[in-house]
């Protein structure tokens, strides 16, 4: 007799056995939950001698986005590269396909124990940093919203296609770091763009990330106008788009030889 079993029970199954090796994996939690936590302890100096003030923002308004920006980058993509890596290199995506799951449910299912680690998390930060950092509630939650959610599903779209170029888990330290190092130094994560010349500003606000830390902070502040909402959703959700057509065209399902 055939048991028939519907795209969320098939899911939802995957995303349980991905969270009990999770929980089994010391590297992986580290890089996801203890790296983000720690990061933006270690800015609170830098940012104390940076001239905020002078472009409108506080202490906090510069942490709170670091925070949630290193939480994208080392909880959410990082330890997600080498999720997708060490699985295709177990054969565990080959043996997957052999079933009935498709290939959007391998991939959705392999990444949601990150990304609910992740969300989870960041919500962390937001409460934490509105109980020591002193921020109000923000001005246009939806966008911060929005720009978290956002962040959340690019960075493991590309996670996705970052796996596709890492042959071992080990190499992926290495294949991530171009992306982590850009958006770290010139997406406003540990730099707000606003003290950036104008003309390297423009140039950076077209990164990945650099929408997503713009919507956050903008979003607590109150300082986007529409237009700039609009702009910021819009790189986005092309960086989103462009990230899921590379995993559908190059994503590999076998180890690399």
């Amino acid at each position: 007799m055939s048991v028939l079993t519907t795209p969320a029970g098939r899911l939802g199954a995957l995303a349980r056995a991905e969270f009990t090796l999770l929980g089994r994996s010391r590297a992986t939690l580290v890089t996801a939950v203890l790296v983000p936590l720690s990061l933006p302890f270690m800015m609170r100096s830098v940012v104390d001698d940076m001239d905020v003030q002078s472009v409108g923002l506080s202490a906090g308004l510069v942490l709170l986005p670091a925070a949630i920006g290193f939480t994208l980058l080392f909880g959410v993509y990082s330890a997600l590269v080498g999720v997708f890596t060490a699985r295709r290199e177990e054969l565990v995506l080959k043996r997957l396909r052999t079933g009935e799951l498709r290939d959007l449910e391998i991939l959705c299912g392999t990444a949601l124990p990150i990304g609910a680690t992740g969300l989870v998390q960041s919500l962390v930060l937001i409460a934490g940093s509105t109980a020591l950092l002193g921020l109000p509630a923000p001005h246009a939650p939806h966008l911060a919203a929005l720009g978290l959610l956002l962040g959340l599903v690019m960075c493991a779209a590309l996670a996705a296609v970052t796996a596709a170029v890492t042959r071992t888990v080990e190499s992926a330290q290495v294949t991530t770091l171009p992306f982590v190092l850009v958006s770290m130094s010139l997406s406003g994560v540990t730099v707000p763009l606003e003290l950036l010349p104008d003309r390297l500003a423009s140039v950076c606000e077209l990164l990945p990330m650099s929408p997503v830390i713009t919507l956050v902070r903008g979003g607590w502040a109150g300082t986007l106008s529409p237009y700039e909402a609009l702009g910021a959703l819009a790189t986005a959700v092309a960086w989103t788009v462009l990230a899921v057509f590379a995993v559908g065209r190059w994503f590999r399902w076998e180890p690399r030889r």
